[in-house]
C-alpha cells in the first residue's frame, strides 16, 4: 500500500459560471479499519480560497498550518488576501522546498480571483501544478473521480447545479473506492457568499 493511500481520501473541485465548488468524503482510516467520519479535508485560507488536501493525514494537518502562517504574513505585508494563482505559487514552492523529505500530500486549490473568475489547481507531492479550466480530482478515489466528473460536467454551471454535479460525482465515486467515502463535505463558492453542506452517503 502507498503511503498516499494509508488514511483513504477523495477530493474534487469543479469550476461553474463565476463561483466554484469544492468537495471531499470525511473518512479517516487506518488501511481498512476507519478511525473517524467527521474528518475535514477542506480549510479556508480566506473567504474566496479553499484548499483541500488529500494523501497522508498527518502531513496534511501539518502542510495546512504552515500555508495559514505564511499567509497571515503575506496578510500583514500586503494589507490584502492572496490571488489564488499566487497562493497555488506558494504551495507549490513550499512542497518543492521539501522534496527530498516530502509532504506525502496532493493539495486541490480552489478560488475566485480577478473579476471573480474560478481559479482550480491541483499538484503532486512536490508541487508540480496542473492547471484546469473544468475540474481536478485527487486522493484514492481519482481514477473514479476523473470518470463521474468527465461524465457529469457541463460548462457555467449556476451554483445550485454544480452543488449538484459535484455532490452526485463525489457520492458515485467514494462508492467504487473502499478507502474513502462515508458522506461528503461540499463548499460552493460564489463572489457573494459561501454555501457549506454535508452530504450523506454509504456508511460502510
Amino acid at each position: 500500500m502507498s503511503i498516499f493511500e494509508y488514511n483513504g481520501s477523495a477530493v474534487v473541485a469543479m469550476v461553474g459560471k463565476n463561483c466554484f465548488a469544492i468537495g471531499s468524503d470525511r473518512r479517516l482510516g487506518v488501511q481498512l479499519q476507519t478511525i473517524a467520519t467527521d474528518f475535514q479535508r477542506i480549510s479556508k485560507i480566506h473567504d474566496k480560497l479553499f484548499i483541500g488536501l488529500s494523501g497522508l493525514a498527518s502531513d496534511a494537518q501539518t502542510l495546512y498550518q504552515r500555508l495559514v502562517f505564511r499567509h497571515k504574513l503575506y496578510q500583514l505585508r500586503e494589507e490584502r488576501d492572496m490571488k489564488p494563482e499566487t497562493f497555488a505559487s506558494l504551495v507549490s514552492a513550499l512542497l518543492y522546498e521539501k522534496r527530498f523529505g516530502p509532504y506525502f500530500c496532493q493539495p486541490v486549490i480552489a478560488g475566485l480571483g480577478d473579476e471573480d473568475k474560478p481559479f482550480i489547481c491541483t499538484m503532486d507531492s512536490i508541487g508540480a501544478k496542473e492547471l484546469a479550466k473544468d475540474f481536478v480530482v485527487a486522493g484514492t478515489a481519482s481514477e473514479s473521480l476523473y470518470g463521474a466528473c468527465e461524465s457529469m460536467f457541463k460548462p457555467d454551471l449556476e451554483p445550485e447545479e454544480l452543488f449538484e454535479t459535484i455532490s452526485q460525482a463525489l457520492l458515485s465515486s467514494v462508492d467504487r473506492d473502499c478507502l474513502s467515502g462515508w458522506g461528503g463535505h461540499v463548499y460552493v463558492v460564489t463572489p457573494t457568499e459561501v454555501k457549506e453542506r454535508i452530504l450523506k452517503g454509504r456508511m460502510d
